[in-house]
């Protein structure tokens, strides 16, 4: 297939949109529990958004690297940055819009999740096909997306009492 990476950026969206809307209530429909805990969101804070976007990213990767990372050395490097660029776009867009016009509207949350899985992708896919060099070994690059993946769990186990960990709607921050 000529445009496989292509394929796969596409696949990836749609995976991490459509899991990603699922963990949004899977904490809710398990009756909140603590192992769904670990890679759902457990409220309604930017951080737990934040998760949502990680988690099926992370899954993602690791399916997708059965296939691609021996033939793209710079993979988990790219899946690294892309990761990283979304897990910014999130916040960044939040804060700016609520800041600036002072309201808090679902559609354009919605919007931002969705926007900023496809930047995640889109950056992937400039970085793998033209083979932009890493400074990080792939595996320390995987050990990073990892450690992420562990902050995640930490902080909402024990979030930080700052607006980023505290839900909007019952004040409260994580479980």
């Amino acid at each position: 297939m000529k445009n496989k990476l292509a394929f796969w950026q596409i696949g990836g969206f749609v995976f991490t949109g459509i899991t990603g809307t699922l963990l949004h209530f899977l904490y809710d429909w398990s009756d909140k529990s603590p192992f769904v805990a670990l890679f759902s969101a457990v409220n309604e804070s930017i951080w737990e958004h934040m998760k949502l976007l990680f988690a099926p990213l992370l899954i993602f990767a690791l399916f997708e690297s059965r296939f691609l990372k021996n033939k793209y050395p710079n993979f988990w490097c790219s899946k690294l940055f892309g990761t990283l660029l979304g897990l910014l776009v999130i916040p960044t867009l939040y804060y700016t819009y609520t800041g600036a016009f002072g309201v808090n509207a679902d559609w354009f949350n919605i919007t931002i999740y969705f926007f900023s899985a496809a930047v995640v992708f889109f950056a992937e896919w400039i970085f793998i096909k033209n083979r932009f060099k890493c400074l990080l070994s792939p595996t320390l690059s995987l050990i990073v997306l990892l450690l992420i993946g562990l902050t995640f769990i930490l902080l909402t186990f024990f979030p930080i009492h700052i607006p980023l960990f505290q839900d909007p709607l019952s004040k409260l921050y994580g479980i």
